[in-house]
């Protein structure tokens, strides 16, 4: 037997009991979960876990069989999520994204957040007035075949009825509903996904959404339709758009810590605000889910002008108390 054999086989045998009797530990928490464990396992399972990161330790410094590092890795692996990780159901976990790291996400993310309605909203706004006053705006920004009909061609009489859905306008109603929530969260994620980029991606992208919006804004307004519109848009927009502004702030986030990495790389500084910008987009999502239904169940049921405009307002106070309301920490 060569001394490198003999070498790791001595190791070995000196500290297999020990291994062995985590890996049967570790075995039943992960059959049994961890309230299957004895007093005795759980007192044990610390000590074993530092005996068996000690020994890996060592047997990567004296270059031990491969086969011998590669089972402490797996050992230390298994043993770490259960004596560091968090001991909480998928639905816990849930509940403290809703109750707690989302909120607070996105109340750390307040400028950020600014900046992203900034350009959102100005597009909007810069298409608005560009299209009130000269309609050819429209068709440079949207071409000819954009959602064809809704244009500044359109009767007030056809407008109207793509609005309601007591009329025969009610399919197409659909597809325009259907065009913009499938178009917002596509803007949504990829406003947060391309954030790397210094945030330039996002940037346009928002400002972009907000030309194609603020211009198809103009053409009803210009009907003497806004105030119909603007309930038809908000009853699930104020949702919907809320979470674009939000995707483009976790974009933002993530931007920013590119461009101004302070003393870190710019490798170190993203990751570091990847996980604050992933929560907000994450709960985009949520929002995005929530817009759906009021979209779905408020273009069928609700035709009622002021019964929109009740819930847009509604949903709006609750999304910023859910977000910016001051909570009291928990503690015990």
């Amino acid at each position: 037997m060569s001394g490198d054999l003999l070498k790791s086989y001595r190791f070995r045998e000196e500290r297999q009991g020990d291994w062995q009797k985590l890996d049967v530990i570790l075995t039943r928490a992960e059959n049994g979960g961890v309230k299957r464990l004895s007093d005795e396992d759980m007192l044990a399972l610390p000590r074993l876990y530092r005996q068996a990161v000690s020994s890996l330790s060592v047997a990567r410094s004296i270059s031990l069989d491969q086969n011998v590092i590669a089972y402490l890795e797996s050992l230390c692996t298994r043993a770490y999520f259960f004596v560091y990780g968090a001991r909480t159901t998928i639905g816990e976990r849930m509940m403290t994204f809703l109750r707690r790291d989302w909120p607070a996400a996105v109340r750390g993310a307040v400028w950020p957040t600014l900046l992203s309605a900034l350009f959102f909203f100005g597009g909007w706004g810069l298409a608005f007035f560009l299209c009130l006053q000269d309609m050819d705006w429209y068709w440079t920004f949207h071409g000819a075949s954009f959602l064809e009909g809704r244009n500044p061609d359109a009767t007030v009489e056809y407008l109207r009825s793509t609005i309601y859905t007591d009329g025969h306008g009610d399919g197409q109603l659909t597809a325009f509903s259907s065009f913009l929530f499938n178009n917002n969260a596509q803007i949504a994620l990829f406003a947060f996904a391309l954030g790397f980029a210094f945030g330039i991606p996002t940037a346009w992208l928002l400002v972009y959404n907000g030309v194609m919006i603020g211009s198809m804004y103009a053409v009803f307004w210009d009907k003497g339709l806004g105030y119909e519109f603007t309930g038809w848009l908000m009853i699930h927009g104020v949702t919907e758009l809320f979470a674009i502004v939000l995707a483009g702030a976790a974009g933002f986030v993530i931007g920013g810590a590119v461009a101004f990495p302070g003393g870190q790389t710019r490798l170190a500084s993203a990751r570091a605000a990847g996980q604050k910008a992933a929560t907000i987009a994450m709960g985009c999502v949520v929002m995005l889910i929530i817009a759906a239904l009021l979209e779905g169940f408020g273009r069928q049921l609700i035709n009622s002008d002021l019964v929109r405009y009740a819930i847009a307002a509604g949903t709006g106070l609750l999304w910023m108390l859910y977000f910016y309301m001051p909570r009291r920490e928990r503690h015990g």
